[in-house]
Order: structure tokens, then sequence, then C-alpha cells
């Protein structure tokens, strides 16, 4: 028997060509394949003859009926029953399950890897932060959910291209400048004329001693030559900015992210990005003049108020340069668009969506979609760490990166929707005990490395071993496991909710486990030793595919 990888897109392709069959005059229609709450319903429910009713002016339960009859004969199919009003049940057979294991051992790292994107570009911005220091923890959760959600679309089938997008420009900006000159003139954040929205924290001193010392920042498209002079504000701002997005590239890069595109608020300045915008706006006829500001007619797009583009001192507000920004965006092909960022941005959706559908340029309303994370509080000792030694007033993501690893930290962050609060226990993730997921996932793969170690023999051997021997309910549960993979990819995928990948891990390190502590692998009979030994090695390709998606390494010892 072949063995199919995907037993939902399996049955949908079965139903659909029922449903040409029963009724051909539907041309779409969304076929939900689930899995029912109870075991005595089947492996899969389908509600298509539900779907159908209205359209076809027939009782649901005829329909079902007749959707029956038109299905193709499946192998992996062992019967199919009509319930209750119309729902069509299916159960798969225990043959088509167990072969799952040589499906997985086959396709190997392709297991679970789905067709969803068919090879379609989505740009996936994340981070984004203001070079004006370190990266904090907050930071640190959106470049989690960022990379994870980029691996995660890369893997069901989407062109994905990583975006950071750095606001150089501001008040922000204007405040690391000074803050940085007057480290360089010998004043301190001690002195009382220090501004009060100046940086106090540590690396401002960094960046200040490297500027006086005449030194060349060199990553990515970078080339800055410090010149030393303490007077000169535009040469210590562009030291500065080049300084510490370098300072934050190095972290980004030790935390296994990386990007494909730069972009600068600064850029759209200088190439007369924002005031073509602006002009554009002001020629749709969706602005006015009050107070003596250009005003955005937001209202006409859903907003509650409108909203101001250009004050009256002639300087725009932030979400301006944004619609410029999503507009290059739409320019450069990508019409679909990811945004991951904090929470606090909620504020700007409705906003750049509106000057978006007023430039009238073709960008369809809800565009781009955004992923907002909440914040992050840590504790070490049951008691919460507000500051870092280095930034003055946060915890960085370095601290993390540099106490817990970076496995820990990337899992943590990812590990939760990005909807909740996340606390990030240090103590926990330290921690060498099933509490800690991460441990918990990772040391239920060297256990199998470990098992297949002892063993000796070839792993590509298992996959011809003969399965049908895996009928303990802990090898079923490990089997189902195996088989809801690929659906929880596309679900990840289509929720943008890369957090469910950490669910299914522990829940997959769960049925190990439980299996490892009440089985026995080398037994002396083979064909049982072989299938096992078989199913534990899936398992392991498995927890290695979904670590990979997590950017969490997958130890052979432990």
């Amino acid at each position: 028997m072949f063995a199919v990888l995907n037993f939902k897109s399996h049955l949908s392709e079965l139903f659909a060509q029922a449903v040409r069959v029963v009724a051909p005059e539907v041309t779409q229609i969304d076929i939900l394949i689930e899995r029912p709450k109870q075991v005595l319903h089947g492996d899969y429910a389908c509600n298509l003859a539900m779907q159908l009713a209205k359209p076809l002016r027939k009782s649901p339960r005829d329909i079902a009926q007749a959707l029956v009859a038109a299905l193709p004969a499946s192998l992996v199919v062992e019967k199919v029953e009509i319930a209750g009003a119309g729902f069509i049940n299916v159960f798969i057979t225990t043959a088509a399950k167990q072969n799952v294991v040589r499906g997985v051992l086959q396709a190997g790292v392709g297991y679970g890897h789905a067709h969803l994107g068919a090879g379609r570009k989505v740009g996936v911005e994340f981070v984004s932060a203001n070079p004006t220091g370190p990266l904090h923890v907050g930071h640190g959760r959106g470049a989690a959910v960022g990379d994870c959600l980029c691996r995660v679309l890369q893997t069901a089938g989407w062109n994905v291209t990583r975006e950071f997008y750095y606001n150089d420009a501001g008040a922000q900006i204007d405040n690391l400048t000074l803050s940085v000159q007057l480290r360089c003139k010998g004043v301190t954040p001690d002195d009382p004329s220090w501004p009060e929205n100046g940086y106090r924290g540590d690396y401002i001193t960094d960046v200040a001693r490297a500027y006086l010392a005449r030194e060349v920042v060199e990553a990515d498209d970078q080339h800055v030559q410090a010149s030393g002079d303490v007077d000169d504000a535009t040469a210590i701002r562009h030291f500065a900015v080049a300084y510490l997005r370098r300072e934050q590239d190095l972290d980004l890069r030790a935390f296994k992210v990386n990007f494909d595109v730069y972009s600068l608020e600064s850029a759209l300045y200088t190439e007369g990005k924002v005031e073509e915008v602006v002009s554009k706006l002001i020629a749709s006829g969706h602005t006015y003049e009050q107070d003596n500001a250009l005003w955005l007619r937001t209202t006409d797009f859903g907003d509650d108020k409108d909203r101001v583009m250009r004050k009256s001192d002639g300087g725009y507000t932030y979400f301006v340069p944004d619609v410029a920004y999503h507009l290059e965006k739409w320019r450069r092909g990508f019409t679909r668009v990811i945004n991951e960022q904090g929470a606090d941005h909620h504020s700007t959706i409705t906003r750049v969506r509106a000057g978006l559908q007023a430039l009238d340029v073709g960008i369809p309303q809800g565009w781009p979609d955004y992923v907002l994370h909440q914040m992050v509080t840590v504790l070490r000792n049951g008691e919460e760490v507000k500051i870092s030694k280095r930034a003055g007033s946060y915890v960085t993501l370095r601290d993390l990166i540099d106490e817990v690893g970076c496995d820990a930290t990337r899992f943590f962050l990812a590990a939760r929707h990005p909807d909740s609060q996340l606390v990030f226990d240090i103590d926990l993730a330290k921690s060498q005990s099933n509490e800690n997921p991460v441990y918990y996932i990772q040391y239920a793969h060297a256990r199998i490395c470990s098992v297949l170690g002892q063993w000796g023999g070839d792993i590509t051997a298992l996959h011809q071993a003969d399965v049908s021997a895996l009928e303990s309910d802990y090898e079923r549960a490990l089997l189902q496991r195996l088989i809801d993979y690929p659906q929880v990819i596309e679900s990840a995928a289509e929720d943008l909710a890369p957090h469910l990948i950490a669910f299914y891990l522990k829940d997959l390190a769960a049925d190990f486990h439980s299996y490892y502590n009440a089985s026995r692998f080398l037994v002396e009979v083979e064909n049982i030793k072989l299938a096992r030994l078989a199913l534990i090695a899936a398992v392991a390709q498995v927890m290695r595919n979904g670590l990979v998606l997590l950017g969490v390494s997958a130890p052979e010892k432990m």
C-alpha cells in the first residue's frame, strides 16, 4: 500500500470528486474535513451535505447518501457512515495509519510540506526596531514569532521575503544623536543638563567611545567612518544609527534570525517617496486643511475619526511614511504582506490601510495582514526582572540568550499565541525537568537517538519495516499524532499561528515518553523490534522537522 502523507487533503480530493458527480453546477465550495470529538464517530467528519442543502434544495441526508455513493474508492478508507442530519463520518484503515511510518521515513525533512502558497510571494516584516539601542525582550518575541512564521509559510509553499524596516528618522533619532553627542563631550546622565528624553544606557557610552576613536562600522549595506568631530551632529547621527544597526544585527544572528531586505524610513524622505504619497492623497480628494494642518479623511475608510498627516509645524505624522513604505511593497509585487509588530501598533493599522485605500491604486481592503504580539514579563526567582546592566531600563534579548541559550529563548517567546501576554520564567527555561517544554521535547528526541544507537542498525532499513505489529494504545496514539502533523502545518500557515507547532511538539513528546516508559524496543522478536524502531525513528524525524520550524536544535545526546 502507498503511504498517504495528508489524510485530510486526500479526503478533500475524494469529496471534491464526489461533488462533481452529485452537484456539477456547484463550482466553488469549501470542503471541511475535521476530526470528530468522539472516536465512535470515526477518524474524520465532513459536513458537505449540509453546505449543499440550500443550493441543491434537497435534504442533507439525501445529499449525504448521494455523496457517499459517488465517493471514489480509496485504499485508506475502511468505511463511511452517515450520522444525524447528514454528517459524513470516515473511518481510516489500520493499515493506512500504520503505513504513515513508512511515509514519514521516506519523506524525511519533506514530511509536512504543503502547497498552500503555490509559490506565491509573501513579504513578512518583523522586528523593525528603532535603531536607538539594544533589542529588548519584546523585540525578541517579535523576532521569534516572525521568523517561525516565515519558516512555517515556506514549508506551506509560500515564497517568503523577510524584511526589516528601520525607523531611522524622527524625534527618537534626534534624541539618540544628542545623547551620543553629550557623552562625547563628557556629559553624563547625572548632569542636570541631561535632556529628559535622552538615552541613559551604558551602550550610549560605547557608541560615543567608538565615534571618538574614529571607528568604521561595516555591516550589510553600511560603511560609516566616524569623524570624531563632537560638534558635527549629522556625522554623529549617521554613525550612531549605523553602530546600533550593526549591534542589533549581531543580536539577531545570535538568535538565528536573518533578513532578505532592509528598508530605511529616511530613504523614503530622501528619495521623495513620502512627498509623492502626500501629493497622491491630496489629488485623491480625501484630504483637507484645518487648523494649519493637512488631514486625511480616514473616516471614509472605516476609521473612527480623521487623522492629521502634516502637522502645523510642517512635519509629517508617523503613519504617512508607513503608507509610502507599504506602497513600495505593493509596487515590488507583494500582493500579500504580513506585518508582525507589537500590540502598541494596533492604532496604526486602520490609518495605514485607509491611506493605502485612498491612493486608489488597486490595493485590496484589509491589506496588509497584521500579527500583533503582547508584552513579555521576565521573571527570576519568582520576581519580575525589569532592567539590564547594559540597556539600563529594560531586559535585552541578548541578556536572555546569554543566560538561558538560544533554543530556550526562541521556544519560550514563540510558544504562545501572540495575542496573549507572556511570562518568561528564566529559572524554568534553565531547568532540566519535564516542566521545561524545551528540555522535555529535546530529551524525547535524544532518547530516541539513544535507542537507535543501541540498536546500531541502518536507519534506511527501517523504511521497509513491516509495521503491522503496531497495535497498542501507545502506538496508535503516536501514529495519529504523526498523521496530524501536516494539518498542523497547514493550520499554522493559514491562521498565522506558529505557536501551534510548539503545542504539537509538546503533545508528540508526551505521547513518546509514555510509550518509552511502558515499552521495550530492542526485543528478541525481530518484526516487533523493527516495527517499534521504525515508529520511533519516524517520531524523531517529525520532531526534527517541527523544531526546525521553531529554530530550535534537536540534540542527539543530553
